[in-house]
């Protein structure tokens, strides 16, 4: 009989989701406006509390595009991009008709390397193209330097947009994650460490931005009688019904971010005594990572000269889902004949990393199967 599916980062209900999701059935309260909407963005803004103000929108990707719009970005205008991360945080700008340039991870948090963010943005004001934003990406919910980030960015006046889609209650110096960019991304797909089943937000720093997220988000309509559009608009609102299921996962999102960590625990014990193998952690005490997803690199150099591959293949014989680390965007084919910037850590972290099971609701027994599998492939 085959063993039972361990998923890499599963949906993890608790419990009230479906009281806020039938309310909103009672009150037929089905379309992208409602309550569950504006109790969702309150349940975010408060959680966030940084005086920030959310929009619920459709999707991660949603929100970048529309913080891109927000920014002026459009045809001919370039925005620096960090290139280890999902394709979701560059595809956005292409929809604009601008040029991605791509930039290097450093090795203690994996995220944008500062000295290859400045090198190109001094590059690129000599070619007469100062980048319009730079998306910069807390990459398995470790936050990146954001010192150091923000002020490059600062120094040259060019805005930041805070992909946080996988670092919800992550944070730097104490600080939020989602809330030190111009604009802070959020993502609740049924993979991230909470969910609305599909769904994202748009975290800004003003009242106005937010109405003019959500006056996009909803096809631009002007306030008149009819129908009537001024700007070009986008069918980018949260709906009532996903919202419901956010604002009950945001009840659990404390809790499910404890077993992540947890998890990260369970790895970093399980690799204690193995020199090839490196589990992503805080470099220092500044950094609290929410670990939605633990990831690890294996040294080939190793005495039975295992890779990244060999485990992978292990774990799946065993039913048992794992995933090499984001393949760089400067390495994708959609991508590769962009600018980049830096030197290799990212090929070499998508060459030597694995991300392993991670999910909030890991039972004791799964995790026996999965540190089965590791103690006996090394």
């Amino acid at each position: 009989m085959e063993k039972s599916k361990i998923w890499l980062s599963s949906p993890h209900m608790g419990g009230n989701e479906q009281a806020y999701i039938k309310d909103a059935f009672d009150s037929n309260w089905v379309a992208p406006l409602g309550p569950n909407v504006n109790g969702f963005e309150q349940d975010i803004e408060k959680y966030l509390s940084q005086d920030v103000y959310v929009s619920a929108l459709s999707s991660g990707t949603a929100a970048l595009h529309l913080s891109l719009i927000m920014l002026g970005v459009g045809a001919g205008d370039e925005v620096i991009c960090q290139s280890m991360t999902f394709s979701a945080s560059a595809n956005p700008i292409v929809y604009q008709g601008a040029t991605p340039v791509f930039v290097d991870s450093e090795p203690d948090t994996w995220n944008l390397c500062p000295n290859a963010l400045e090198d190109a943005i001094k590059d690129r004001i000599a070619k007469g193209k100062k980048p319009k934003a730079i998306i910069a990406v807390h990459l398995y919910g470790m936050p990146f330097k954001a010192d150091e980030i923000l002020e490059i960015a600062n120094r040259y006046e060019i805005p930041v947009v805070e992909d946080s889609a996988e670092a919800l209650g992550s944070t730097y110096k104490g600080k939020k994650c989602g809330t030190f960019g111009e604009f802070g991304v959020l993502s609740f797909n049924g993979n991230k460490i909470i969910t609305t089943s599909g769904g994202g937000a748009l975290v800004t720093k003003s009242k106005e931005k937010k109405d003019k997220a959500v006056f996009l988000s909803t096809q631009a309509r002007d306030n008149a009688p009819h129908y009537q559009h001024s700007e070009i608009g986008y069918n980018y609102r949260m709906s009532n019904i996903c919202a419901g299921i956010g604002r009950g996962q945001m009840e659990v999102l404390d809790a499910h971010i404890e077993k992540r960590r947890a998890m990260n625990s369970f790895y970093s014990g399980l690799f204690k005594s193995n020199d090839s193998v490196t589990v992503l952690t805080e470099p220092t005490s500044d950094y609290f990572s929410n670990h939605w997803l633990s990831a690890i690199t294996i040294s080939p150099d190793n005495d039975k000269s295992l890779t990244r591959e060999d485990l992978r293949k292990a774990l799946e014989v065993e039913n048992i889902e794992s995933r090499p680390l984001w393949k760089p965007m400067h390495m994708q084919p959609v991508f590769e004949k962009y600018p980049y910037y830096g030197g290799k850590v990212s090929e070499k972290l998508f060459e030597d990393g694995l991300c392993l099971p991670s999910g909030s609701n890991l039972t004791g027994n799964e995790r026996d199967r999965i540190k089965e599998v590791i103690t006996g492939l090394f």
